[in-house]
């Protein structure tokens, strides 16, 4: 600040993640939006919540902190689906774990309150985003209320911030009190009333109507989350009213319009110098930095639609791609960057060949709400064209200086690939040909039909003919490739039978998985409700929900072949009384 002659920053970011100023991390692109707006803003990177005065480095802001927990749920950044504590944290220095609180939205704002009164304070992140009604909270079993409410915060900006940030900005400059802005796209705000506010809306029930365990509460709970699914379209949606605690309510507007590809562009061509802040470079560095330093972010929005996915609760279904002049404009700056050895990473978003809106209600920026893109079956109006992407795709490749390889990463949903009949096979040669890297890692989750129903996923056919297709396109090309398939346990619809079905896959196809995801209630997912009230909400007819034993039966079914995993397996299998896969040879699974 004295170097640049601030007496004063306009705005002081409280991040719970370290400082990197790269585009992939929120508080670096959130500050450049307003930097470019012509507005000073500091950043105050995991600060130490157990000294008030590491909220006072920068001093009092002029118009107002924002407080965002980083770019994961503090929770899920400190506990495994287990509820163990983690020892890493990819976004904290020298990637050690304990640089930030839990629920640490909730002990910023108490610290930043406690030094600065009446001070405006703006929730943001995915933390906020996904935590801005009451919603369950798996680590306390219990539904919490709304985090703005909590926080005792006066905005929660949810969804992408961009828009929002820049409006609200330019309304506190010009001199309007925080408490009078209430009607913003892509905000949340409280309100006090004895009865109902007079605004219109869609009413959700109310807080106490869905924090209890009984059967009208959990319906309640399953209604609530539907109702914001629902109006999740910027297009179309209305706002959201919710009663907490008798007068306080929670606002919800509707949401912020998905930026234009142009505004995309304009967002990651802004000058971050894709670095960690220098007093990081003794403790390690930032370990998150280094999976995205010289990757792109070609897209953002996903309408896969999978239910244990919060992507689209936050980012959106609209899928916005980048230019293609954009995407080589920023190429030729990482292939200046220092460390850069010939390898683009990544070329992708949330699904990396999701480039294009499916339709042109998105292509508008909306969404329909009571329909998916891809489930249960393609929407007729879904148009699968991979021709712009493989396009830019070629770019890359052909006309920046110094680029050897550039790898997908970010994932391929192969069941959008498989209803491209024009360029769906041309972009499979492009892609084992100059953008896979010996394994390529796709998602299939599980073979049961109903498993697959319950999240939202395809049937595995579809799997199974886009394995034949990898297979003879490699052969081909004359490529030795495999797929390495990711599997996840535990998920509610998923019975033990169905984790023997798995299992018996598995050892048919001759493929164990290294790693195995176990379902993790997060908030903002219809697999979380499901896990909740034993419903799916989609019907509200009864789901089951495998318990902590069988979660913990279903994950070692898919580890068969591991001699710890001996015992589990044999009860595994004694309860889904398949005892005739306890026997020796290759008809067995132990």
């Amino acid at each position: 600040m004295d170097k640049r002659g601030w007496e004063s920053c306009d705005f002081i970011f409280v991040s719970g993640d370290a400082y990197v100023d790269h585009p992939a991390f929120a508080a670096a692109l959130i500050a450049r939006v307003l930097e470019a707006a012509g507005y000073r803003v500091g950043i105050i990177p995991q600060p130490d919540w157990r000294n008030k005065a590491s909220y006072t480095v920068l001093g009092r802001p002029r118009l107002a902190f924002l407080v965002g927990a980083g770019n994961m749920d503090s929770m899920v950044a400190h506990y495994t689906a287990a509820k163990k504590p983690r020892r890493e944290d990819a976004y904290s220095p020298g990637g050690k774990a304990g640089f930030r609180p839990d629920r640490a939205l909730l002990t910023y704002v108490a610290g930043i309150r406690s030094v600065y009164k009446n001070i405006p304070v703006i929730l943001g992140g995915i933390e906020a985003s996904l935590r801005r009604f009451a919603h369950y909270d798996y680590w306390s079993n219990q539904v919490r209320r709304s985090l703005l409410l909590d926080a005792k915060a006066d905005i929660l900006v949810y969804g992408m911030g961009e828009r929002p940030i820049r409006e609200l900005a330019h309304r506190l400059h010009g001199g309007e009190p925080i408490g009078a802005i209430q009607d913003m796209r892509g905000t949340c705000v409280r309100a006090f009333h004895a009865g109902q506010p007079r605004i219109p809306g869609i009413r959700l029930p109310d807080y106490e109507a869905v924090k209890g365990t009984d059967e009208r509460s959990l319906l309640a709970y399953a209604e609530h989350f539907m109702l914001q699914r629902v109006q999740a379209d910027p297009v179309s949606g209305q706002r959201l009213l919710e009663r907490s605690d008798g007068d306080r309510w929670v606002i919800q507007n509707p949401p912020a319009f998905p930026l234009s590809p142009g505004e995309l562009d304009t967002l990651y061509e802004l000058p971050y110098t894709r670095r960690s802040h220098p007093k990081y470079a003794a403790l390690g560095g930032i370990p998150a930095l280094k999976e995205v330093a010289f990757s792109l972010v070609s897209s953002r929005g996903c309408f896969g639609g999978c239910s244990f996915c919060a992507i689209t609760f936050h980012q959106g279904r609209a899928v916005t791609g980048r230019s293609q002049e954009s995407l080589l404009r920023e190429a030729k700056i990482l292939s200046r960057q220092e460390g850069f050895k010939g390898y683009i990473h990544d070329v992708g978003g949330p699904t990396a060949n999701f480039y294009r809106p499916a339709c042109r209600r998105q292509a508008q920026g909306g969404f329909c709400p009571n329909r998916e893109c891809l489930y249960p079956t393609p929407c007729p109006q879904l148009r699968a064209d991979h021709k712009d992407y493989l396009e830019t795709l070629t770019a890359l490749r052909n006309r920046i200086r110094g680029v050897q390889k550039i790898f997908i990463r970010s994932g391929i949903r192969f069941d959008y690939l498989g209803l491209d009949t024009r360029y769906g096979k041309e972009f499979l040669r492009a892609l084992c040909r100059w953008h896979v890297s010996g394994q390529l890692k796709v998602a299939p989750e599980h073979v049961s039909s109903s498993v697959l129903a319950a999240m939202g996923k395809g049937d595995h056919e579809t799997y199974n003919n886009f394995v034949t297709e990898y297979a003879q396109t490699n052969r081909y090309l004359g490529c030795k490739q495999y797929l390495v398939p990711y599997f996840m346990s535990g998920h509610p619809g998923t019975t033990l039978e169905d984790g023997v079905e798995l299992a018996l896959y598995l050892k048919k196809s001759r493929f164990i998985p290294d790693q195995v995801q176990d379902f993790y209630p997060t908030p903002g997912t219809l697999s979380t409700v499901m896990y909740r009230t034993g419903r799916d909400p989609r019907t509200m007819e009864p789901i089951s929900v495998p318990g902590e034993r069988e979660k913990r039966l279903q994950r070692a079914l898919l580890h068969f072949n591991k001699a710890e995993n001996h015992a589990l397996v044999r009860e595994a299998l004694q309860k889904a009384n398949r005892q005739d896969l306890m026997k020796p040879g290759s008809g067995g699974l132990i």
